[in-house]
């Protein structure tokens, strides 16, 4: 009996460069023109999510359908209601003071998004749906928010998150060493974390001085590449309670969309409270 060949990991990491550098493409694009395109990315990664969240946990498909239309109600019509879309060139953006009363609403809508998965919760009988929601919109609202407020963010928020995983995948693979959690993810070492960590300083700090975003985000990336980590770790527990290995295959040698963006769930979510906490003002 022959054999089934094993993958060619050359083979493996080529396409997962190659959809990582497209999917960095429409990122960074969507995040540079902001507004409407953004929030419409945005929104279509919070639906898509919910659904592989959906399909994780043998929901059916018309609650995916069901959370992912009230995502895009809260998502596009909530962020409008509470911070309205202006066009502003950059030099108008980066000229615009904020005090920490503009950023309050966020918390009643968070509020509101907690409620609406709560009556999902109910209305399904499966909690885990209503949690669901609430993983998935209270940080893609708040990555919104980010936008609104000054795009310079949401690149710092991006890079932080991609250099994270970026430089704990080749420090991991290049040192190995102790793991990091075997029980939820064997493949991740506490090399891996160091990477991240060193990795997401010296992102957070370029982009810093890129767009001149000043205290506290010069220093923040290092912990917020711990943040981004525990987002991923957390969304390997949850398959792994779950039986899959990925949360979806939409997206190339990457998997799912979810699985994409655990880290920046919690990373968006955390800098979100930091700005409204009014840590940071522009």
């Amino acid at each position: 009996m022959s054999e089934t060949p094993a993958p060619d990991r050359s083979t493996e990491l080529s396409t997962r460069v190659v959809a990582g550098i497209v999917m960095t493409a429409v990122a960074c694009a969507a995040a540079y023109y902001g507004g409407w395109p953004f929030r419409a990315l945005a929104t279509l990664a919070a639906i898509v999510m919910l659904i592989e969240w959906c399909d994780m946990h043998g929901l059916s498909r018309r609650w995916a359908l069901a959370s992912g239309a009230l995502a895009a109600i809260v998502l596009l019509g909530g962020i409008e209601y509470f911070y309205p879309y202006v066009a502003l060139t950059p030099e108008e953006e980066a000229a615009v003071l904020f005090d920490v009363e503009d950023f309050q609403p966020a918390l009643v809508a968070f509020a509101a998004i907690a409620g609406i998965g709560a009556l999902l919760a109910a209305a399904s009988r499966r909690v885990v749906l209503g949690w669901g929601f609430a993983y998935v919109a209270i940080p893609a609202f708040a990555l919104l928010l980010l936008s609104w407020t000054f795009s310079g963010l949401v690149f710092w928020v991006l890079a932080v998150t991609w250099a994270t995983d970026i430089f704990a995948y080749f420090a991991g693979r290049a040192i190995g060493g102790p793991k990091l959690a075997p029980k939820i993810s064997p493949n991740k070492t506490w090399a891996g974390l160091i990477g991240g960590v060193l990795g997401a300083a010296l992102a957070g700090y370029c982009i810093d001085w890129l767009f001149d975003l000043g205290p506290p985000f010069g220093w923040l990336g290092a912990p917020m590449a711990v943040v981004a980590q525990a987002g991923d770790l957390y969304e390997s527990w949850v398959k792994r309670r779950a039986g899959v290995k990925d949360s979806g295959s939409l997206l190339p040698g990457h998997g799912g969309v979810l699985d994409r963006l655990d880290g920046l769930l919690a990373v968006a979510f955390i800098t979100a409270l930091l700005v409204i906490a009014g840590f940071w003002t522009e």
